[in-house]
């Protein structure tokens, strides 16, 4: 089950990494996909933090497991909150935060396996 969670969490961190870069620097279709949910340009900063932390809460899971499940449950809980704020908005283009929340929902199972 180790492996497996490995596999799982370097795959959603370097995800995670990539969307926190994006964020930070404002790429353009971070921006126009988070306006049209109407998160306003003063949360990116803080929905980059929270992406970042939760790919260092993954990283670190390798070798602490109760970090890890705790990373693993937050990411869990902030692509949850990116659904709602979606469906809410009646912007249907879920895909991205579904199948990452899926990821990171089996990070969860497998880590708490696996301690």
């Amino acid at each position: 089950m180790f492996i497996a969670y490995a596999a799982a969490g370097i795959l959603l961190a370097l995800a995670l990494s990539a969307s926190a870069t994006l964020t930070f620097t404002r790429n353009e279709a971070i921006t126009v996909s988070m306006s049209k949910v109407g998160v306003p340009d003063s949360w990116l900063p803080r929905l980059a933090s929270l992406k970042a932390a939760g790919a260092v809460g993954l990283l670190v899971g390798l070798a602490v497991p109760l970090i890890g499940s705790a990373a693993a449950g937050g990411v869990v809980l902030y692509f949850i909150g990116a659904i709602v704020a979606h469906v809410r908005a009646k912007d249907f283009e879920i895909a991205a935060p579904a199948i990452l929340a899926l990821l990171a929902a089996a990070a969860l199972v497998l880590r708490v396996m696996s301690a």
